[in-house]
């Protein structure tokens, strides 16, 4: 069967207005449909509120008709109360007019002057207190009722117990003769909780306002959710009390409100397949021309990145590179590309370590802060490199290979070497210049023995010209000189083991030992300072693997120091306490002064490089201490001493620096 040849598609975009033509449909349908359901809302709220009015009226009925029963009952009471014939029938008549149902609660008899005959129960006059009327019961109802003929209510009053009372005073006549008046005091609170039926409260919530608008009475406490209410006048008692019917909330209506959600959801999902089907030819246009956008951008951040940046698959193969990794080494990501190791920038003398590291790479072990290799560039160039390495994962959460960063860091390594060396002349400097200001005191004691040994040769070669010496005495004299030889040899061979210049070399060192050279050297510039040595050295201390000369150095500095802050101490106070402990895991060396201590101005950048408090001092012995301490992983610190001055702590780790 032969096929048909499709048209192609036309370019021409349809009309604004057909697209638009489905979504005017379903939003007249969401209208049409809110508002018949605001129809039935409206609807199903008169219906509500037209039941309320009912059972409004009902409520009002019922009231009047306690109120005429209850009136009923005291005038049958009247003649008997009034006469003071109470009998068997009375005394029935009276427990049913005060049963808790007719929301009586006391009944009164007055005679015609308005006077208290009785009351049923007996009260005092401290029993009740108003707070609207002067008088109880009610002077001005009395009178109203005696001249009507008719009962008459009086106003509401307040009683203890924020309870609220009215009257009914119903006058009692007998062929024309007022022989007095009946009066039934009502409990508001108790008509309303005894005269509201129960399926009433679960409906509706029944309070009674005065004239104010003030709350006086509820049948429950619960305030309603709703605001559907309704208010009538409360006829009687009246003056001006209200009765306040509000509905509490009804229950919900599940079946419009279903019918509303199910519309809205059958709306939203036919609007939200329009819109899905009209932008899916804009996603994908957008989509292509991000994918185009992104490249580029990638590209331009690719070409301009310093760091090399390489991937590798599980297998160790190159499966990229960028611009800068290919100017690093040399090669072109055409010829890189697809490679496996061994790769032609890894140095021929470092190929065993790169393979290594390569091998660790692969394995996932490789550090954190990464691995130094050295590498070559297709010229032959050696260069340091750091590559960090870490995990290539897919759009779908699959290890696929490695991404690494080359960071070449030969300028790095040798501004470091660079900084090293600076720092090493710097220390055999202040080494120098240290003993350039001990050298009179060390010149001083090189006298002593070189001026023994002067003397005691000429003795012998006196004695030996007059032949007055014995072979014994001349062996004495012999001895004496070859130990005042060996003391000058001593104190020049520590000031030239102090003062020469050398790498650093670590190795096993007795700490106390290392103080007690350094005291050796600085005994007689105390002793010319009157200054005296207190040495307070712990046995049995751990050997540190640190280099001697730099912890001498360190001691040498904090001993002068010292001496240095007592220039102004009386003399019989100028006491150095130098002392060694172990404490944490670390080798502590104490240097305690007496002097004035350090100003919180000083403490500030008293290890700053440069910075000193004495008139020809460098400014660099304090920060060289530090450095020293900071190489051997140990620290430099002061304190206040309690006794007065400073203490310098310097501490050393047991363990490989």
């Amino acid at each position: 069967m032969p096929h048909t040849a499709l048209p192609p598609p036309s370019s021409t975009p349809p009309p604004s207005w057909y697209w638009s033509l489905p979504y005017a449909a379903v939003a007249l349908f969401i209208a049409a449909m809110a508002a018949l359901l605001w129809l039935i809302h409206r609807e199903d709220a008169e219906e509500q509120r037209a039941t309320l009015i009912t059972d409004v009226l009902w409520m009002e009925q019922n009231f009047s008709f306690q109120f005429e029963r209850n009136n009923a009952l005291l005038v049958q009471l009247g003649p008997e109360l009034l006469a003071g014939t109470t009998g068997t029938i009375t005394e029935a008549r009276l427990k049913r007019a005060l049963d808790p149902e007719s929301g009586i609660i006391r009944v009164l008899w007055l005679d015609p002057d308005g006077k208290v005959k009785g009351a049923e129960p007996p009260f005092t006059n401290h029993e009740m207190v108003g707070e609207t009327t002067g008088t109880f019961p009610s002077a001005a109802a009395f009178r109203l009722a005696r001249s009507l003929g008719r009962p008459v209510y009086s106003e509401a009053y307040a009683v203890l117990e924020n309870q609220t009372q009215f009257e009914v005073h119903q006058p009692v006549f007998e062929g024309g003769q007022h022989l007095g008046t009946v009066v039934g005091v009502y409990s508001l609170n108790a008509l309303l909780s005894r005269q509201v039926p129960w399926w009433f409260s679960e409906r509706y919530r029944v309070s009674v306002t005065n004239n104010l608008g003030v709350e006086i009475a509820a049948k429950s406490k619960v305030s309603p959710l709703a605001t559907l209410a309704y208010e009538i006048p409360f006829e009687p008692p009246g003056h001006g009390l209200n009765l306040v019917i509000t509905a509490y909330k009804s229950e919900v209506r599940w079946i419009p409100l279903l019918l509303m959600g199910s519309l809205g959801v059958l709306a939203a999902a036919i609007v939200w397949s329009l819109w899905q089907l009209r932008r899916h030819m804009q996603r994908r246009q957008a989509a292509e021309q991000a994918l185009s956008s992104e490249h580029a951008f990638r590209k331009a951040m690719e070409d301009s990145l310093k760091t090399g940046m390489r991937a590798r698959d599980l297998n160790g193969r190159i499966t990229y590179v960028n611009p800068a990794f290919c100017r690093m080494v040399g090669w072109s990501a055409d010829e890189l590309v697809g490679m496996q190791p061994p790769m032609p920038y890894w140095a021929p003398e470092a190929i065993e370590h790169t393979s290594g590291v390569h091998q660790q790479i692969l394995g996932g072990k490789a550090p954190a802060q990464g691995l130094e290799v050295r590498l070559m560039r297709k010229n032959g160039e050696r260069f340091d490199a750091l590559l960090i390495e870490a995990p290539l994962i897919d759009d779908q959460g699959r290890h696929i290979g490695w991404m690494g960063s080359v960071v070449d860091v030969t300028e790095q390594k040798r501004a470091q070497e660079l900084a090293r060396q600076q720092q090493e002349r710097l220390q055999a400097t202040a080494r120098l210049v240290t003993m350039g200001e001990m050298a009179s005191t060390l010149a001083h004691e090189l006298n002593q023995p070189l001026a023994a040994i002067s003397s005691y040769n000429t003795g012998c070669l006196n004695m030996l010209e007059h032949g007055s010496i014995a072979p014994d005495e001349l062996t004495g004299v012999l001895q004496k000189i070859g130990k005042q030889a060996q003391r000058a040899a001593q104190i020049i061979r520590r000031v030239h083991a102090f003062v020469r210049r050398s790498e650093p070399k670590f190795e096993t060192v007795d700490l106390n030992g290392v103080i007690r050279e350094a005291v050796g050297l600085v005994e007689p510039d105390a002793a010319r300072r009157s200054v005296g040595i207190d040495v307070d050295l712990a046995d049995g201390l751990p050997p540190v693997l640190a280099d001697p000369v730099m912890i001498e150095q360190v001691a040498i500095n904090l001993i002068r120091n010292g001496m240095d802050a007592m220039a102004d101490t009386p003399r019989r106070e100028r006491r150095l306490k130098l002392a060694t402990r172990a404490e944490d895991g670390m080798l502590l060396f104490c240097v305690a002064d007496r002097g004035r201590g350090i100003p919180p101005e000083v403490a500030e950048k008293l290890f700053a490089p440069f910075f000193t408090t004495k008139e020809e001092g460098m400014g660099m012995g304090l920060n060289i201490c530090r450095s020293i301490a900071e190489l051997h992983r140990g620290r430099l610190s002061f304190e206040p001493n309690p006794d007065g001055g400073t203490i310098f702590r310097f501490t050393l780790p047991v363990s490989h620096p």
